[in-house]
């Protein structure tokens, strides 16, 4: 079993120190082709994985291990998401047959439902982090709003471009990266008249918006990019907090980017395996991480209610804080 540290006011605080001390604990090698996505469950007991593999393993973190693993050879398996409150069901796009988003149960490994509407690859997919919501952004330049009880789209907006989106911490609003160019905000609950704010941007180098999210404080939001830049923004004005460069991706990967759950740090993967660490207070690098990847990173997530994190190539590595080097 591995000793995670709890992340609350008694336990380790998340510093610079913190982050520079954090080496692999565990490395698994359950894919043949890269991971797509990994996602925490909201009690951080449980991570999963989505691959070009068309495998989806679920990750045991008290233990340090897998502990399920399935294939979805018909549909493949891109975008992942645990559900609210429920570490036994999961939320899908495929990148196989249809755009179908489906709805599994992992502990009779069943779909419960099926949420078919979208006409291209969905490129976006966030939970409601407080109820059954979910929405869906898609190269058919549509985002859909979903309820996990019903497989009818409760709710399509047409944000005139191609849409990376999220919701806030609070559920109440989601944003819109529209065409690589744009945010919007909409209010949930009239999201039907448009949106209530949007920031027009533009970056120093020209690149295509692949992933949105919201800091756990509701104050930020992060944009990352194919173009070796992430961007982090103020999530009231739109105004340029930090730009985040340094890291490696000369061959334009989709590499995600996320934030620590106290929203004082940034974290990316790089094309030579690397993870990089901003403070987003400071906008100074605080960490440079050698995972010993084989290849780029593609993924990386930080749990959200223990001191350790996720990062992704074709293996899954879990990172731990070295207690000595503190």
């Amino acid at each position: 079993m591995l000793c995670y540290v709890k992340l609350c006011a008694s336990d380790m605080k998340i510093t610079d120190s913190v982050l520079r001390s954090f080496r692999v604990a565990r490395t698994y090698r359950e894919n043949s082709q890269k991971v797509n996505c990994v996602d925490y469950s909201p009690n951080g007991d449980n991570a999963i994985s989505s691959s070009d593999d068309d495998c989806i393993v679920l990750y045991d973190i008290r233990e340090g291990k897998p502990s399920w693993s399935l294939f979805s050879k018909k549909y493949g398996a891109d975008l992942i998401r645990f559900t609210h409150g429920d570490a036994q069901t999961v939320v899908y796009s495929s990148n196989k047959l249809d755009d179908t988003i489906r709805y599994l149960s992992l502990s009779d490994n069943k779909y419960i439902r099926y949420f078919p509407g979208h006409t291209a690859r969905v490129i976006a997919l966030s939970m409601s982090p407080v109820d059954d919501t979910f929405i869906s952004g898609s190269l058919d330049k549509t985002i859909r709003i979903w309820d996990l009880r019903s497989p009818n789209c409760q709710g399509l907006t047409n944000p005139l471009g191609k849409p990376v989106c999220s919701f806030d911490p609070d559920g109440l609003i989601f944003a819109a990266g529209v065409e690589s160019q744009a945010i919007k905000l909409y209010d949930l609950r009239a999201f039907d008249k448009g949106p209530f704010a949007s920031f027009d941007m533009s970056f120093n180098r020209i690149c295509d918006w692949t992933g949105l999210k919201f800091s756990n404080d509701g104050k930020q939001i992060l944009i990352s990019t194919n173009g070796g830049l992430i961007c982090v923004l103020n999530a009231f004005n739109g105004s340029v907090l930090h730009t985040f460069s340094g890291y490696n991706n000369s061959k334009g990967i989709s590499l995600e980017a996320c934030f620590t759950p106290d929203s004082q740090f940034v974290m990316i993967g790089s094309e030579d395996g690397r993870v990089h660490v901003w403070s987003t207070e400071s906008g100074m690098k605080v960490a440079v991480l050698d995972g010993k990847h084989s290849g780029p990173i593609n993924t990386l997530q930080f749990n959200p209610r223990y001191l350790t994190f996720a990062s992704a190539c074709t293996n899954m590595t879990f990172w731990l804080p070295c207690v000595d080097d503190l």
